[in-house]
């Protein structure tokens, strides 16, 4: 029995020994046991994620966010106190009131105001006005009996009959009545302007659209009492034009220098996410009256665009992408794949070994001899016979996902690496349940891929 024990014990240890050299030998592929034991089982614990370089068109953009806006807008306020008597009939159907969207004709009538305090001042302006007509009658009648008066007086002199003092007091009554019935004038003229006032304030009862539109916004109510003051209440709020519309946009202080009056801008709303507008940046912009927010500055950028078809509404968010340069049908590559670098020598061909080691032991920011840096130069990986070999590239224009080759032994359809797979033995079809040995080791090769693929 002892024996037996020992063998079993013998067996135990040796298919722990074989089960740790298979999971030591499948995570190290590019050591000399990684390597033998790929020759040997035919697995490859660890390959190489490419994506093939493709033909396509870059723009690079500005992206930023907006509110769709109408072209111009009216506020239509009342310019005299009352309560509010009723709405204007709908143009559409006068048997229904305007409301929010009803579409007006410049004249067209909003409220009416209660006028009856009003006509009251028409009416006392126009007694006022028959009065100071009569009152220039009487006037005249004074004037002529004074002018008579003094027609005498002239004439006879001062006599026995007729004393100086008399003369005197004749001028003085002629030409106090001269200057009554220019008074008297006068006051027909006052109580005329006073009876212009009282109708015009009359008609402001009566408020009406200045402009051809569409109402976005009605702010009162029947029976609502409207008091004017400095400021005019609003009333109603008419977009003039829904066929053009705006989008005002907030542009980073970092980005505000890209931006130029009539540059090409497409943008979506989340109403029509698959559907694309195009506008235009207007004359004299960015607005200079830049605002801040949590130490973040941006500045409005007005947009100028069409809306015939009328599906952009007032007040949508619009995604916008500011269109800064653009190539049409040219190499690109993914952006991870001029990122991503070998982390291990053995990785590399044999022959490109020694110039990737020296490139390893550079500092970070340091040039290369004779040649300064050049902010446009970039490599590549493509992946030969398990090991990578680096291809130097020129690069262009970027889209934040892909960036223009401009220079470089790249084709069509080349694989160029952009990430690594870590794969140890028995992860294929593995049972969830099971006990997983050396998992700490696995975890940090998944971490490293992570990061790799970043």
């Amino acid at each position: 029995m002892k024996t037996l024990w020992k063998v079993l014990v013998v067996f135990v240890l040796l298919g722990a020994g074989a089960y740790a050299f298979y999971a030591y030998a499948g995570s190290q592929p590019n050591s000399t046991v990684g390597r033998w034991y790929a020759h040997w089982t035919g697995h490859k614990a660890t390959g190489f994620r490419t994506s093939p370089v493709v033909r396509q068109d870059i723009l690079a953009s500005i992206s930023a966010t907006g509110t769709v806006e109408p072209e111009e807008t009216i506020d239509v306020g009342a310019q005299v106190a009352g309560q509010i008597l009723r709405f204007g009939p709908d143009p559409r159907n006068p048997k229904k009131s305007i409301d929010y969207g009803t579409p007006v004709e410049k004249g067209t009538v909003l409220a009416v105001l209660d006028p009856l305090l009003y006509q009251s001042r028409v009416d006392q302006a126009n007694a006022n006005l028959e009065r100071s007509r009569a009152s220039l009658l009487q006037m005249q009648a004074k004037y002529e009996q004074a002018s008579r008066d003094w027609d005498r007086a002239k004439e006879l002199g001062p006599s026995r009959t007729l004393t100086p003092a008399d003369v005197d007091l004749a001028k003085a009554t002629f030409k106090t009545a001269e200057a009554n019935v220019a008074d008297a004038r006068a006051g027909i003229i006052q109580a005329q302007a006073n009876l212009k006032e009282a109708v015009t304030n009359l008609g402001y009862t009566v408020i009406r659209s200045p402009v051809k539109g569409v109402i976005l916004d009605r702010r009162v109510n029947v029976g609502q009492t409207v008091v004017a003051s400095l400021n005019a209440p609003s009333l109603f709020l008419i977009a003039k034009d829904l066929r053009r519309m705006q989008v005002w946009a907030s542009v980073n202080e970092a980005d505000i220098g890209n931006i130029k009056p009539g540059q090409k801008v497409g943008f979506t709303v989340d109403a029509y996410p698959n559907h694309p507008f195009v506008g235009k940046v207007a004359p004299d912009q960015p607005r200079l009256n830049a605002s801040m927010t949590q130490n973040v500055v941006t500045y409005t950028v007005v947009v100028s665009t069409d809306n015939e078809d009328l599906k952009l509404k007032p007040y949508l968010t619009a995604n916008l992408q500011f269109e800064i340069e653009k190539r049409l049908g040219v190499l690109a590559v993914p952006n991870s794949a001029l990122r991503w670098r070998p982390t291990q020598v053995a990785e590399v061909a044999p022959e490109e070994r020694d110039a990737f080691s020296a490139s390893m032991r550079k500092k970070p920011g340091e040039k290369g001899q004779g040649a300064e840096r050049e902010t446009d130069r970039g490599t590549v990986w493509v992946e030969e016979d398990g090991f990578v070999r680096p291809i130097k590239v020129r690069t262009g224009l970027s889209d934040g996902a892909m960036t223009e080759i401009t220079k470089g032994d790249l084709d069509v359809e080349t694989n160029v690496v952009v990430g690594e797979i870590h794969q140890g033995p028995g992860q294929e079809n593995k049972n969830p349940f099971t006990p997983q040995l050396f998992r700490g080791n696995q975890n940090k090769d998944k971490d490293k891929d992570k990061e790799q693929s970043k």
